[in-house]
């Protein structure tokens, strides 16, 4: 049986197509993916409740993948720190065949079962943490031996997978199952697949960071000021939070360096 992932477009002769015909067509197939997405909320929960248990009692999250997969994995862990303000060590992300993978792939990395746990025991994977496998095939070899060794030793996982009742899936304790058909260019899930499971990783690393406490309000307080646009963005959201004026709100964010401890240090000057 060919997984959904593998079949046929639904669409014929692209190469004949126009420009405009191409983007309308693969505009309409991104339709369908936030879809596939809703159809698996309940499953996503259970995933971030999970995680968010595990990191407050000093856990991590670790994502595991091969190509497009553990590239998404890393984009998301790499984004945490700056937007959270959170350690570097608390989201990881993981690919086969290293960080050169994330540029230039590496032939047959993704084909090592004893790969992915070597690289999370460099890392004192622990009880404590939460290994989520993302492969839109749900076959990755790379995957299941991470999340095979995983769950023997008493770790919580999950997945990302695209296609349904995949071996990655039946491995995975909590798993998240986006199917969202075959692609506009046959197999080719950097497309559809890659889209929900980007939309599926926003949504887990987002919830786990609001649950703990990382968000005030709607606002990112702890976010990283790295660059002029952050801090005069830094700059509005004291004011708005204290009701002072641009002058103060700019000294506070130059003396404290985060939004956070600028609006606590406010409130706690104005209330002594």
């Amino acid at each position: 049986m060919i997984n959904t992932t593998e079949k046929d477009s639904n669409y014929q002769e692209l190469d004949k197509m126009s420009v405009q015909e191409i983007l309308i067509n693969i505009n309409n197939e991104d339709k369908t993916v936030p879809l596939a997405v809703e159809r698996e909320i309940a499953h996503i929960e259970s995933l971030v409740k999970v995680i968010v248990e595990r990191m407050k009692k000093g856990g991590r999250l670790f994502y595991i993948g091969a190509g497009t997969s553990g590239r998404l994995g890393i984009l998301d862990a790499s984004e945490c720190p700056p937007t959270y303000g959170v350690p570097f060590d608390w989201v990881i992300g993981l690919i086969a065949g290293g960080d050169t993978a994330i540029r230039k792939a590496v032939e047959f990395a993704e084909d090592d079962e004893e790969q992915a746990w070597k690289d999370l025991e460099e890392y004192a994977i622990n009880a404590n943490d939460v290994v989520i496998g993302i492969a839109a095939s749900g076959t990755t070899p790379y995957v299941i031996g991470g999340l095979n060794r995983a769950n023997e030793k008493g770790i919580a996982t999950g997945c990302i997978v695209c296609n349904g009742n995949s071996p990655i899936a039946a491995i995975a304790q909590y798993p998240v199952e986006l199917i969202v058909g075959p692609e506009f260019v046959t197999g080719s899930t950097r497309m559809k697949a890659g889209t929900a499971q980007k939309l599926a990783l926003n949504m887990i690393s987002t919830a786990v960071m609001i649950q703990l406490g990382r968000v005030k309000g709607n606002k990112m307080v702890d976010m990283q000021l790295s660059n002029h646009k952050l801090v005069g963005r830094g700059v509005r959201m004291v004011m708005a939070e204290t009701g002072t004026d641009q002058e103060t709100a700019t000294a506070l964010i130059e003396k404290f360096g985060n939004v956070r401890k600028a609006i606590d240090n406010f409130n706690l000057q104005k209330n002594s």
